[in-house]
Formats: C-alpha cells, sequence, structure tokens
C-alpha cells in the first residue's frame, strides 16, 4: 500500500519544513514520486515522527492504549519475564499496538526499590508469576545480566535509591556493585540506565559508567542546578524526563489536565481515566521534585545534556499515551521550546537508544507517523488534535 501525504508542515525528528509531501510505501518511508493508491491531504496539518516515551512499563493493554496516542514505541523500564514475553509477542504479531523494547528486570539489592511495592496483591494484579531478581554482591552481577539477555533484554536497567528522600530506608545497590554490573552490561553490548532520584545517586551511577538516568534528579532547587548539569555534562549521559511521575508521586495534581481536554479524554481508556488521584505512598520523592525537575531540565539542556521524554507510565498511573502529551507540556513550561520537547521524544531517544530505523522522518525509515491538525512546534498541545497514526506503515482506524 502506498500511501501519499501531501502539502503537509513536516516536523521530521530535527526541523520543521513547509509544504512537504511525504510517501508512505508499505512500511517504509519513500521518496515521493510514482503512483500511490491512497492520498491524505495534509493542508493546516503536521506530521511527526511516532513518540516516543522513553520510560514506560508494558502490561496488558498498555501498547494499544499508547499508539491511540500517537506514541508508537515505549521503552520498558522494568518488567518480569512472563509478563514481558507476553508483551513482546503482541509487538511483534500486532499492529494495533506499539512496539517495545525492555531491559527486563530492573537490578537492585535484596529488599531495594521497587521491591518495596511489588506485593502478591500487585503481582497478581499484573498476571506475574514470580518477583523481581536482585543482586546482592558483586559476584551475582555476571549472571544476573546474562539472565536478562536471555530474556531478549535491549539494554540494562539499576536501581540505586536509598528512599532517604522521602524519609524511607531502603537497601541499594553499592558503589561496587553498580559498577560491575555496568562493566557485564557493556562487555554484553548494552547500554545502562540508571534509576535514581537524588544527585548524590545520579553522581553514584555516572561514576559507575551508565549511560543514562531513568528520571530527572528531584532534590536539587535552582540555584545549584546549573553546576550538576554541568558535571552531568562531563559523562556524556542522557538523561530522562519523568517530570509526569513525579507529579504523581508527589500528589501534584497537574496530569488530571488530561481528563479536562477533549482532545485526550476522548481518546483514553476507562481503564486509564480510573488511575487517577491514586496515591503513591511507598514510592521516594523530594515533595519539591516536580518544581526541582523543571529546574533541573532546563539547566542540563542549557549544559547541553540530551533530556529524553518519558514518562514512567504503568497500569496504575502515570497514563499511557496521553501521559507523554502532558509531558511535551510539563517540558515546555520547564522551559523547552516546542520544537526541543518534540525532538526530546522522537530523534533524541532514537539517537540515544540505538533506534537508527524511527525517531525521524526519512527515506528508508519505519513509516511510523503521526499525523494532527494545527502546528505543536509553536503550541505543543497540538499534538493532541491526532488525526491520523501510521505504525509501521499500518493506517491505525
Amino acid at each position: 500500500m502506498r500511501t501519499l501525504i501531501r502539502n503537509v508542515r513536516l516536523f521530521d525528528g530535527e526541523r520543521t519544513v513547509a509544504g512537504a509531501d511525504v510517501l508512505i510505501d508499505g512500511d517504509r518511508i519513500a521518496e515521493p514520486g510514482g503512483p500511490a493508491e491512497a492520498e491524505v491531504d495534509g493542508t493546516g496539518r503536521t506530521l511527526l515522527p511516532g513518540l516516543i516515551d522513553a520510560h514506560a512499563h508494558a502490561f496488558d493493554g498498555d501498547l494499544e492504549e499508547a499508539l491511540k496516542f500517537g506514541v508508537t514505541t515505549e521503552l520498558d523500564m522494568n518488567n518480569l519475564p512472563s509478563v514481558l514475553a507476553v508483551q513482546r509477542r503482541q509487538a511483534a504479531e500486532r499492529d494495533d499496538v506499539a512496539d517495545l523494547r525492555s531491559s527486563g528486570m530492573i537490578a537492585t539489592a535484596p529488599g531495594g526499590h521497587p521491591t518495596q511495592i511489588m506485593t502478591p496483591d500487585v503481582l497478581a494484579a499484573l498476571g506475574a508469576d514470580g518477583g523481581l531478581d536482585t543482586v546482592a554482591d558483586p559476584g551475582q552481577a555476571k549472571a544476573f545480566v546474562e539472565a536478562r539477555l536471555a530474556e531478549g533484554a535491549d539494554y540494562l536497567k539499576i536501581a540505586i535509591d536509598d528512599g532517604a528522600v522521602s524519609g524511607m530506608k531502603l537497601p541499594a545497590l553499592t558503589p561496587e556493585v553498580a559498577a560491575v554490573l555496568v562493566e557485564a552490561g557493556h562487555a554484553a553490548g548494552l547500554k545502562v540506565v540508571a534509576h535514581t532520584v537524588t544527585a548524590r545517586e545520579a553522581l553514584v551511577a555516572l561514576d559507575a559508567g551508565v549511560d543514562g538516568l531513568a528520571h530527572l534528579y528531584s532534590d536539587v532547587d535552582r540555584e545549584d542546578a546549573d553546576e550538576l548539569a554541568a558535571r552531568i555534562a562531563s559523562y556524556d549521559a542522557f538523561v530522562v524526563s519523568t517530570i509526569t511521575f513525579i507529579e504523581a508521586v508527589t500528589g501534584d495534581p497537574g496530569q488530571a489536565e488530561l481528563l479536562r481536554d477533549p482532545r485526550t479524554a476522548g481518546r483514553m481508556s476507562a481503564r486509564s481515566k480510573a488511575t487517577f488521584g491514586r496515591e503513591f505512598t511507598d514510592i521516594p520523592m523530594h515533595s519539591q521534585g516536580v518544581l526541582n525537575a523543571a529546574h533541573a531540565a532546563a539547566a542540563l539542556l542549557r549544559a547541553g545534556v540530551p533530556v529524553l521524554a518519558g514518562t514512567d507510565a504503568t497500569p496504575f498511573g502515570p497514563v499511557h499515551g496521553a501521559g507523554l502529551h502532558h509531558e511535551l507540556l510539563l517540558l515546555t513550561e520547564a522551559g523547552l521550546t516546542p520544537e526541543q520537547a518534540l525532538r526530546a521524544a522522537t530523534s533524541l531517544p532514537a539517537r540515544c537508544f540505538g533506534l537508527s530505523d524511527r525517531g525521524r522522518v526519512a527515506p528508508g525509515l519505519r513509516a511510523d507517523l503521526l499525523l494532527v491538525d494545527g502546528d505543536p512546534t509553536t503550541d505543543i498541545t497540538a499534538t493532541r488534535s491526532i488525526t491520523d497514526v501510521w505504525r509501521a506503515g499500518a493506517r491505525q482506524g
């Protein structure tokens, strides 16, 4: 099937082009030319690469919900083998769900985050048949990485979080264990991402050699943000934003704006709507986390550190799909331009995670595309005015 999108404003993942023609040929983007079985008038509309959520946790129904909102790829940042196998199969066999990459299980200390929230009730609700593996000492690191490779891990994630930021006391990976895990991951050809929520933990992870941080740190105010950003820039690492998640766990009601916007509320499932207002009492986060994270995002941008858009979406909230549109709004409120925010959800995560076939609109790449009314390069909320979504060339109904 060849579909020509005519006269569209194109944000190609890096820059904006007015009055472009884009041809979809099968599952790929092609050079315009020759006959097309279908045409789409792009006048007054903007075509974007399919969005990439750089921090999510996918369970049944989540990949379908994501794709409804133009999120064509989710980067899963901790999942259990029995659940992940099902999600991988769906992503491979169905064209009505988002594509998926995953770390598999996170490496954490016995009793460490997130074991405190993986209760029997939660595991049962998620359809999991077991809990997390843990890493108690350096001698267990290689076996942990090998187990993730056997499950098909695309990258490795480790947790360095002692809970102190919110008055909790959790075991955490030591710097030595973290360094050995990173070494083992890199030796296996995997990028390594670290769950950290404070500046101190972020620097421990970066000293251990991780390639990126899974959250903006939540404990550094505006006065110290630039100094820390400069230090992080020296590590040549990326940072995933997840301000939406920080809102949720600190009780900030900001994400509820999605329920008031008919463009998002009208597409959102009843299951997603039911997650709003849930209290996250068992997850460590600084009480001023949202404001601090916004300062951190702006400072990192000034320092040249790639900031990737991610939500930390789960079946319990934040919501899949719509949550990424809220994250884009929060990034612009933190100081990113709309184009910078769009890069954070398209070309930047693709580049940082080695997804060379997506994240941009160019001939030869996957036809993962989002068509919206209006101009999100000037009004970021226009990403919500969805008219069409293509996933590897398959036009969604």
